[in-house]
Parts: C-alpha cells; structure tokens; sequence
C-alpha cells in the first residue's frame, strides 16, 4: 500500500465565509481528504468517510484539550468520548429525550410561538430573522436550560459570541476576548439559578444536572454546550426554512400538505447550520493511503457531506421531495446531535406551522438581497418580509 502525504488546497477565507460551496466541490473532486492551510487543518469532505470517520473514535477523537471549544466554554460531552461522554449524555436524557420534547417541551414551545405573533402581527413587516427566530429559538432555549432569568437578547448575544469564537481559526484577539466576555455572563446566570433552585426536576437541564449530581464544571461547560448549539442553529434554520418556503414558491405546499420536517430536513441537508465538527487525531493512521499524524486536527464537513454527489442527485438543487435519510445535519455516530428531538419539534412542529398558520399572505420583501453567510457554522444574514 502506498502512504500518501495530506493533499494541499488552499482557500481564500473571505469567499470560502461567503461561499463555502464552490471550494468544498472542487474538493470532493480532487482530493476529498486534504490539509487547507488557512485554518490549520485537514478537511474530510466526502460523506462515506465522514460517516465512517466519526464513529472510530479511537482515532478521530472529541477529546482536543487545547481545541477552541474546551478552552472556551470547558470540556463538555461533546468533547468528551466513550464512557464520560455516555455518562453526561445519559443524565440530560431526561430533559432532551423524544418523549419529553413532545409530552413537555411542544406545548410550551407552542405558547412562545404565539405571544410572538400577537407581537408582530400588527408590524405588518419586518425582519423575520430578528423578530421571530432569534426571539422564539431563545425563549425555548431559556426554559429548556433552565436559564430563565436570562433575557432573549442576551441568550442570542451569549450564544453568537461563543460561536464566534469557536470558529476563530484565525486567532483574532478581539473575537476570543468577547467570547470570554460572553461565557462569563452564562456562568453568572447559573450560578444565580443554581442558589435558588431545589434539586426536584422541572425537566430543565440545570435542574437534571443537579438532580444527577453532575459538578459545577460539568454543569457550566454542557449548558454552554446547549447554548452555543441551541440558540444559533434553530435560529437560523427557522429563518432559512421561511426562506426556502417563500423563495422556492412551496408555502401553499407546505400549508397543505404540513411537510414542515421535510422542509426543515432538506433545508439542513442543502445549506448546514451546522457545516462542520472538529476532531483530533489520537494515534498515527492511515486512511484510504492518507496518512493522519497523532495530534493533528480534522474537520468533518458536513456540509460538504450533505452535497456529495455519489449520495444525492443534483445535491446543489433545493427539492422538498428528495430523500433525505442520508443527510447528516445531525451527526453521525455515538455524538449524533442529543438536541435533535428538541430541535424538530421547536422547528418543524411549532415554529413554522404556527408562523405560516397565522400570516397567510405571508411573502418576501420584492427585490430584497438575502444571504447566507459562514462556513462552520452558516445563517442567513436577514429576512425581510411582509404580511
């Protein structure tokens, strides 16, 4: 067998924020597994390898001490493997399991959805991205952390700045010292919450923390966890789904049909939240002749994953019918997202029939520029509408 040496491709980080699609192609073509000097890292770019990567954890592993996301926020579960990590994922259960995100979560979620467009109704338009994702997404993230003396706007701050920092690949001083800033404020509100809370549980993830006896580091690195990965993706995947809807013309579809979570499934596949996760090499390795050094850091790019044209037909076409069981928006393997039960049900059964219910005529505003913008993690930049 012959060892190859990582294939380099560079990028220009500017288009590759603004764009990420075109160079993630020309990838997947030329050498899907390859060292892109500008983030320091060796991308992986085609989904049978991604899927096939992320489950060997004793290689690929989430456990990266000096990574951004452990210095930061803390070791949470999800950079943690095997034993630890079942054992932190196993306590919160409780709080993100299928069965409470429909029996306790969806009626709750149902009552912010409509406070928030008895607000907004009489606006009569406005920006979508602010006035009801940010809002609705940070109001449910509240109740489900249990941070509820948090404000919305806070919640939304706290976590655009810890993903901020968790992408700054390029060592920006400005962007990690706002992060710490931001990480500050969460630990404060816990620390608040923690003292006046009794240990029975209101299903909230402080409370079962607390009720499986989980430290205070434990506690303040998986909320901020929940917070980094629960604000910022329902966020904007709420507001990249109204887009598609209205953009695509699928809205009377969608009305009549209710395909809210395939709606939400396909936008996921073809423009990823969450474009990529972050893994170190644990020992020196050798895949498909490529020769991965103990130390090095890798990033799984789903959203390249997500357009692989060997796994969907015209993967860069938005097509609501499309089969997507194939997509991995959530993961793969053992660090398979914990808040996908959660997130579908705030998304796909609250936030957009509850919107699309109420604002009939709902449509976008005539010859508005929307973009979408990032590449680790990627969101529309505004939605203006008008109903």
């Amino acid at each position: 067998m012959i060892m190859k040496e990582k294939p380099v491709f560079n990028i220009d980080i500017s288009n590759f924020t603004s764009n990420p699609y075109p160079d993630l192609k020309e990838m997947r073509t030329l050498n899907p597994i390859c060292f892109v000097p500008q983030v320091k890292a060796t991308m992986i770019c085609d989904r049978e390898s991604i899927y096939e990567c992320e489950k060997n954890i004793d290689v690929f592993s989430s456990v990266q001490p000096q990574g951004l996301m452990t210095l930061l926020m803390g070791q949470n579960m999800m950079r943690k493997d095997g034993k630890d990590h079942l054992m932190e994922r196993k306590t919160i259960f409780k709080t993100i399991s299928p069965k409470t995100s429909r029996d306790h979560w969806k009626d709750r979620f149902e009552t912010i959805a409509d406070n928030i467009v008895d607000k907004i109704k009489m606006l009569k338009t406005g920006d979508l991205l602010t006035l009801y994702a940010k809002e609705f997404s940070a109001e449910c993230l509240k109740l489900v952390t249990g941070l509820t003396n948090m404000t919305a706007d806070e919640m939304d701050r706290v976590s655009q700045g810890m993903i901020d920092g968790c992408s700054n690949y390029t060592g920006d001083k400005n962007i990690e010292k706002y992060c710490n800033n931001c990480t500050e404020s969460i630990d404060a509100h816990i620390n608040e919450i923690v003292r006046t809370k009794n240990r029975d549980s209101d299903f909230s993830m402080i409370s079962t923390m607390l009720e499986g006896n989980l430290s205070a580091d434990q506690i303040s690195a998986n909320i901020k966890l929940a917070i980094s990965g629960g604000q910022n993706e329902p966020r904007d995947a709420i507001a990249g789904c109204i887009w598609a809807a209205l953009n695509f013309g699928l809205k009377k579809r969608l009305i009549e049909k209710a395909d809210w979570d395939q709606l939400f499934n396909e936008f996921c596949r073809w423009m990823s939240p969450i474009g990529m996760s972050p893994r170190e090499i644990a020992k020196d390795f050798l895949y498909k002749n490529v020769f991965l050094k103990k130390g090095d850091r890798v990033f799984l790019m789903f959203s390249s994953a997500n357009r692989d044209e060997k796994v969907f037909t015209n993967p860069e076409k938005f097509q609501l019918e499309r089969d997507c069981s194939k997509s991995i928006h959530f993961g793969a393997g053992p660090h398979f997202c914990a808040g996908a039960s959660i997130a579908s049900t705030m998304i796909s059964l609250v936030a957009l029939p509850k919107l699309f219910s109420a604002f009939p005529k709902l449509k976008l505003v005539d010859k508005k520029e929307y973009n979408f913008d990032g590449w680790a993690f990627r969101g529309i930049s505004s939605l203006e509408c008008e109903w």
